[in-house]
């Protein structure tokens, strides 16, 4: 009979629990006092459960059981690593990868910077700025003090610019900016880690076609790419004609240099009426998360052409995502009124 408690513990499940090893990538070695959060994924956003620190082994434990998506939220080094949970996956012997951080920007560089111009009979011209950085090396970069992104802005956007970066295998999120002793420059603080990390800068500045536009880039790019959709004409000096995109006829201009003054000419067609009845149907059905596409993450730098055309393809479907309003959306939603 004394055996009889024993065995009832035995029959009792395993309390589920969230384990693991986190490695430091930069070192090779176990990583010891990361901070590891489990986090909840609902309607509300992101909501903590539990957290707990890695051992001199880099193993931890959270005693929770996990129902949902989750995704742990491990701080190191002043940096914070996602790792995402899906409903299903295993959360037992997980392994979470971290990297030493330092205010330089190592290998970290921007591989490639396009600027779309969509510019409406409205008065007013939407600039999307993509920029993606690729840091080949084994440290993150990570400068609070002066933010990693540096982009200019004119004074016409009068200040305003909606950004959101992505960080490797990430999602999207809204990124805040930061001044900078120059008038025309903006900053963002978002750690550039090993891999891909994508910035998304949209604002608005006022339109006449025909009339001049200037603007500067203020990283060290490989490749800028100065992008007009169809309808739209756009020329200067120092471009390259790297011609038309087949597929959206959007036309594709190599900067060679830091600067650029072009003029433009032109306006973004309004939506069909196709397009409308769908953006209402979606404004009436339920909310659909956009989870972009990636297509970069297997492609070589690029090199020429082909591939640019390729990166045209891919801002023309982020664009039509993009929770900027543009004149022509604000058009449709007064006419759905």
């Amino acid at each position: 009979m004394k055996s009889l408690p024993v065995l009832l513990l035995l029959t009792l499940p395993a309390m589920a629990a969230v384990t693991g090893t986190v490695i430091n990538r930069t070192t090779g070695q176990p990583q010891a006092g990361a901070v590891i959060a489990l986090n909840r994924l609902g309607q509300n956003g992101i909501e903590q459960i539990d957290q707990a620190k890695s051992d001199a082994q880099g193993h931890f434990t959270i005693n929770q059981e996990v129902q949902g998506p989750h995704v742990l939220r491990t701080a190191f080094d002043g940096v914070t690593y996602n790792h995402m949970l899906p409903p299903g996956t295993p959360t037992t012997d997980l392994t979470v990868d971290v990297f030493n951080a330092s205010k330089q920007p190592g290998d970290a560089k921007v591989s490639k910077h396009m600027v779309f111009f969509e510019p409406s009979d409205a008065g007013q011209m939407i600039i999307q700025e993509t920029f993606l950085y690729v840091n080949s090396g084994k440290t993150a970069w990570n400068d609070p003090d002066r933010g990693e992104l540096s982009f200019y802005l004119p004074a016409a956007a009068d200040g305003k610019a909606q950004v959101t970066a992505t960080a490797p295998g990430g999602m999207p999120i809204p990124a805040a900016l930061m001044k900078t002793p120059a008038a025309d420059r903006m900053a963002v603080d978002f750690a550039i880690k090993p891999g891909e990390t994508r910035f998304d800068v949209n604002y608005a500045v006022p339109y006449t076609a025909g009339q001049p536009y200037e603007g500067k880039v203020a990283t060290k790019d490989d490749n800028t790419y100065l992008i007009a959709p169809q309808g739209v004409t756009l020329s200067g000096d120092g471009l390259k004609d790297l011609g038309t995109e087949q597929r959206t006829q959007a036309h594709i201009f190599g900067l060679t240099g830091t600067s650029y003054k072009i003029t433009l000419a032109g306006a973004v067609a309004p939506p069909t009426d196709a397009e409308g009845a769908g953006a209402a149907d979606q404004d009436h059905g339920p909310p659909i998360e956009a989870i972009m596409p990636r297509i970069y993450r297997n492609v070589p730098v690029l090199l020429g052409l082909a591939l640019a055309i390729l990166a045209v393809g891919f801002i023309i479907l982020y664009r039509k995502s993009s929770e900027l309003p543009s004149p022509a959306k604000e058009a449709n939603e007064r006419g759905r009124r």
